[in-house]
């Protein structure tokens, strides 16, 4: 908008000739200069420096919007969006409605904690048929360390589904729409992820999941920087994807010890035992998401799966 033409903006023809004639063409020539070097440089009063100032800065500025708009405008875009129900009641109303379509869910947790039960789950529910609350589509599964289980997804839906499941042949059907992959570096991810650009215009992938994101690059680097700038190009991508062909992104990340010079963040934290804790809140450990601030900032969501033991 600073290189709008003043000519094009309205203003009255006699003072839109004389800025012409100085040589002043665009917003950004007038508005760099203060009113008194216009009034002094075009020859004119105060008054219509005045006005043609304000008439240009109202044309080029965009029309301000209240918090109250942009919370309300983000709510219409998010129904509009759709969700993918988990069939968790908790987790579903804090995500008014289930995981999101078009940006980036990551499930975060420690070995053993349920990420990759929780992504067969909602692999299922994307396969299901409308009917029955699911997307009624295909999903693309990147399976980094070969965890994916068709006989799992079977008993997952045999057992939440029956009346879909125990049919001839549907069990088969439904595991059918799950496509796996499974990258065994960075650059076979990079290729299946140009691979999924394809798949997404052929057919209708509804569900994308990564697991996981950390095991996919671990052992090529060590811990630092370079780990996690390496991502860039792959955070940018799945962003991109996920804006643009509006469909949930589900990624799970791994944990990590927590070096003591660091600032804690999202931790999972074990208890000291009971008789030495004597009833303060210090802990034994830390532990936190993997691949960085420069990853953790480019998620939307971030669900932090964590063990609690009931005390008796």
């Amino acid at each position: 908008m600073a290189n709008k033409l003043i000519s094009e903006m309205g203003l009255p023809k006699s003072i839109a000739n004389i800025f012409a004639a100085r040589n002043i063409n665009t917003a950004k020539d007038a508005l760099s200069l203060t009113e008194f070097e216009l009034m002094e440089l075009l020859d004119v009063g105060m008054a219509d420096v005045t006005s043609a100032v304000a008439h240009i800065s109202a044309v080029v500025s965009p029309p301000y919007q209240t918090a109250l708009f942009l919370m309300e405008q983000r709510l219409q875009n998010e129904q509009f969006a759709g969700h993918l129900p988990t069939r968790l009641k908790g987790l579903d109303d804090a995500l008014c409605g289930g995981i999101p379509f078009g940006v980036l869910t990551e499930l975060v947790g420690p070995a053993g904690i349920g990420k990759t039960q929780f992504c067969l789950k909602i692999s299922l529910l994307a396969s299901l048929p409308a009917s029955y609350g699911g997307l009624e589509g295909h999903v693309v599964y990147i399976d980094v360390e070969s965890k994916f289980s068709s006989r799992r997804i079977i008993e997952i839906g045999s057992t939440s589904f029956p009346e879909i499941f125990h049919r001839k042949g549907m069990a088969q059907e439904m595991a059918g729409r799950i496509l796996v992959l499974r990258p065994t570096s960075l650059s076979e991810f990079t290729e299946s992820l140009q691979q999924i650009k394809v798949l997404l215009l052929q057919q209708q992938v509804k569900l994308l999941v990564i697991d996981s994101m950390a095991a996919l690059i671990s052992g090529e680097y060590d811990q630092g920087a370079p780990r996690q700038h390496s991502l860039g190009w792959h955070i940018s991508f799945l962003k991109s994807l996920a804006e643009f062909s509006r469909i949930p992104v589900v990624v799970t990340n791994q944990v990590r010890s927590q070096r003591r010079d660091e600032v804690c963040q999202y931790s999972f934290q074990a208890q000291k035992n009971a008789e030495t804790q004597e009833g303060t809140d210090k802990y034994d450990s830390h532990v936190v998401a993997a691949l960085g601030i420069h990853w953790a900032h480019s998620v939307t969501i971030r669900l932090v799966l964590e063990a609690k033991s009931e005390v008796h």
